[in-house]
């Protein structure tokens, strides 16, 4: 079952990659962003209900979907780019077995643990 969620997870990491290729940006600025949502780790330096609030926020894939189609209504591109890096970054996230994380900790996720298995 791993495995048929990864492979979906990577399809919709190619449906946001295709999606910004109808965007005005250059292609490095794809890569260069894929990662920023990360930053909502450091949440995690004050305590893990924090770090696990703001780490869910940006890896929550609706958030993503809201973003992208408030962007593309009200023409805004740095919005649909957001949207899309969002949801770009969700799908590889959850594809490596990274999901949204519980208060007990970093590698406590809906996806079950990450980490070593003891």
């Amino acid at each position: 079952m791993k495995q048929l969620i990864s492979l979906e997870e990577v399809a919709m990491f190619l449906l946001a990659v295709f999606a910004f290729s109808y965007l005005n940006y250059s292609w490095w600025v794809f890569p260069a962003l894929l990662l920023l949502p990360d930053l909502s780790m450091l949440g995690y330096a004050f305590n893990a209900k924090i770090g696990a609030i703001l780490y869910n926020i940006f890896h929550h894939k609706a958030l993503a979907v809201l973003l992208f189609i408030l962007g593309l209504y009200f023409s805004w591109p740095m919005v649909q780019l957001t949207g899309i890096i969002l949801f770009a970054h969700s799908s590889m996230d959850r594809a490596l077995g990274y999901g949204l994380k519980y208060f007990t900790g970093f590698n406590d996720t809906h996806l079950g643990k990450i980490g070593k298995r003891n």
